[in-house]
């Protein structure tokens, strides 16, 4: 089986260079300049395209993009043209990824709570989406991969699911067709993943390091086929971290632990199906051609590139 790694949005290496510029809106509310959000969205954009040609040359086939390339996109006072001003950047963007059939996806952040118990936070979560799924398909993405959480427990956890059912089944077909679950450090975990999964045919992102956190005190190894099935014929993606510390374990470390992570490919080696990793750590792509290194002096995995190997 073949393991591709990635990694999440900003390179360390590229000093000066992110995607991920922002305007808040107490700024641009005093003068409502337009212009400021063009200028900060075209340098996001400029520099994505620097992040991805930097990925091309050093063999990252995986990636995901930030968010945070429109600023102020989902806005309710924002009237911001942004899928009309930019083609030209969206089509180059679309063709570079293309061109190295670049594996990419997005994550919108907390904000979008789909199974919320409150009406204008579901319309806004459905307006984030949009939003991402815009983005994809200016860019012409074919795959597209748009994850996120369950959301609120309000009311507990049977209902808070029977809420995401409901709201799921509401949203465009084109939204429904992008979406894929993953499970939580708290609250939904990949029992209750998987059971959406297989009710609203999504795929399951399986966080290895939030299974860890909130686990149903069976090993992983007993849901790995579960959690692959829901991708059918379409390569699944798992996301893996590193706690900070036993005292912050929830939080993400700079890097990534390499035994643990050896450890975890040696239960999902018996699946013999070929998966990508998103490296979820701190030191970005530094962490992840770090935990290569590792990999090649305590392995005998046969890399066939910087970033993929055979196991």
């Amino acid at each position: 089986m073949i393991i591709r790694l990635g990694y999440v949005a900003l390179s360390k290496t590229l000093e000066g260079i992110t995607s991920s510029s922002t305007v808040t809106y107490t700024n641009f509310k005093k003068d409502k300049d337009y212009s400021k959000l063009e200028l900060v969205t075209i340098s996001n954009l400029e520099d994505l395209l620097k992040i991805l040609k930097y990925n091309i040359k050093n063999n990252v086939h995986f990636y995901r993009l930030s968010s945070n390339l429109i600023p102020l996109a989902t806005h309710r006072e924002v009237e911001f043209d942004y899928l009309n001003l930019f083609q030209d950047y969206y089509k180059e963007i679309g063709d570079v990824i293309a061109s190295s059939k670049m594996r990419v996806s997005m994550h919108p952040g907390q904000f979008c709570v789909i199974n919320s118990t409150k009406k204008e936070v579901v319309e806004e979560s459905i307006n984030i989406l949009k939003y991402h799924y815009n983005l994809l398909e200016k860019m012409n993405i074919k795959d597209k991969t748009i994850v996120i959480h369950v959301g609120s427990s309000t009311l507990g956890t049977k209902n808070s699911l029977t809420r995401f059912i409901n709201n799921f089944k509401v949203l465009p077909e084109y939204i429904k067709e992008a979406i894929v679950v993953e499970n939580d450090d708290k609250v939904f975990n990949i029992e209750d993943c998987i059971y959406l999964g297989n009710v609203l045919n999504i795929p399951v992102v399986l966080d290895y390091h939030h299974f860890l956190c909130n686990g149903t005190g069976k090993d992983i190894s007993e849901y790995l086929d579960d959690i692959f099935a829901t991708w059918k014929d379409r390569k699944p993606k798992i996301h893996f971290s590193s706690p900070k510390s036993k005292k912050e374990y929830r939080s993400h470390h700079e890097y990534i632990n390499s035994d643990d992570f050896i450890n975890f490919l040696e239960k999902v080696k018996r699946c013999g199906r070929d998966i990508d990793i998103m490296i979820e750590a701190k030191g970005k792509d530094e962490a992840l051609f770090r935990l290569v290194r590792e990999l090649k002096y305590k392995t005998n995995y046969h890399f066939i590139d910087e970033t993929s190997f055979e196991i």
